[in-house]
């Protein structure tokens, strides 16, 4: 009886155990795994160490349980007391071999990683001299394409200058070209203009010589004129003053009319040049002056024996008269013809028988 129910009692402890035993390799091997996959971190180590503290003071119980059922267990159960152990022991071998297989895993993920990581080194060390070869290239050709530009904007520039220098040197040529054709201009002007100026001078001095010549023969033909009436007035004079009295009373009749007509027009010509004719003298005037001389041809009066109506006129012939003064060539008549004809003459003046 007393064996049974220590049977029955040990038989109640032995699933408990079982399982308590199960529980605590399960939480060992769960901690040693996540130990394992764990990275070797020293923030992390304090978080584990709290954690398998805490697993551990909250199995405290359950341990003291566990062993004081298996001290209990341990005088009835000895051959499971063993099996347990062997458990244990093999648990304890899987724990190692599993730690051994997470520290070569681990490492084999280390070496894979310092592999991955070299390799990206590699990639990373290629793509940046690849990069540094691009940029090398890159700037190499921006060096070419800035140098081709410079040296296309040289070359427009020269080109530029090149066309500015032409087009200066044109246009100072067709100024100097216009210069000069203008000084051609201005001088085949000038000569024009002396050419004209010189014939202008060559004609008037021809004029001035054929007037003068003119004038000379229009003189020369006066003198002659007149030396040919004074020439036969003396001739009529001296037939006049002849010892034959009858000859010069014969002579006297007929040519006394033309020596009075020749000294008529010489009192005319000689009034006419001191003669200035008034404002109010017009064509078709006439006045009528007594003139009153001596032998000698001085004049000793003159009035007006028939006016015109314009006294101013009438004025200006008396005046004009009076002016002549004395008329030599009445020297040349005999007493008894200027008594009779000339010591008091008659003369009818009008504005367009006198002269300025």
């Amino acid at each position: 009886m007393m064996q049974q129910h220590e049977r029955s009692s040990s038989e109640s402890y032995f699933w408990p155990t079982i399982w308590a035993v199960a529980l605590h390799a399960l939480i060992f091997a769960m901690l040693f795994v996540s130990f394992a996959m764990t990275p070797e971190l020293p923030p992390s180590r304090p978080i584990i160490q709290a954690t398998l503290y805490q697993l551990k003071s909250q199995s405290q119980a359950t341990v003291q349980t566990n062993q004081r059922i298996a001290g209990e267990a341990k005088k009835t159960a000895a051959p499971q007391y063993e099996t347990e152990q062997m458990e244990q022991k093999k648990v304890e071998q899987q724990r190692v071999a599993a730690a051994k297989a997470a520290e070569q895993k681990k490492a084999e993920e280390k070496k894979a990683e310092q592999a991955a990581e070299a390799q990206k080194a590699a990639a990373a060390a290629k793509a940046e001299a690849q990069k540094q070869k691009e940029a090398e290239a890159a700037k190499s050709k921006a060096e070419a394409e800035k140098k081709a530009a410079e040296q296309k904007q040289q070359a427009d520039i020269a080109k530029k200058k090149a066309a500015e220098d032409a087009k200066k040197k044109a246009e100072e040529a067709a100024k100097q070209k216009a210069a000069e054709e203008a000084a051609k201009k201005k001088s085949a002007e000038e000569a024009k203009k002396k050419a004209a100026e010189d014939a202008k001078r060559k004609a008037a001095e021809e004029a001035k010589k054929k007037a003068a010549a003119e004038a000379a023969k229009k003189k020369a033909a006066e003198q002659a004129a007149r030396k040919a009436q004074e020439d036969k007035k003396a001739a009529a004079l001296a037939e006049l003053l002849s010892d034959d009295v009858q000859h010069q009373q014969a002579l006297a009749d007929s040519v006394g009319d033309q020596v009075a007509g020749s000294l008529d027009d010489l009192i005319i010509n000689l009034v006419s040049q001191q003669w200035r004719r008034p404002p109010s003298a017009r064509n078709g005037m006439s006045v009528e002056v007594l003139i009153q001389m001596l032998p000698d041809g001085t004049i000793t009066n003159a009035s007006v024996s028939r006016a015109s109506g314009d006294p101013a006129f009438d004025n200006s012939a008396v005046a004009a008269v009076r002016n002549v003064g004395r008329i030599p060539e009445m020297q040349q008549l005999d007493r008894a013809t200027f008594d009779k004809m000339y010591r008091q003459r008659r003369v009818i003046f009008k504005p367009e028988d006198l002269s300025l």
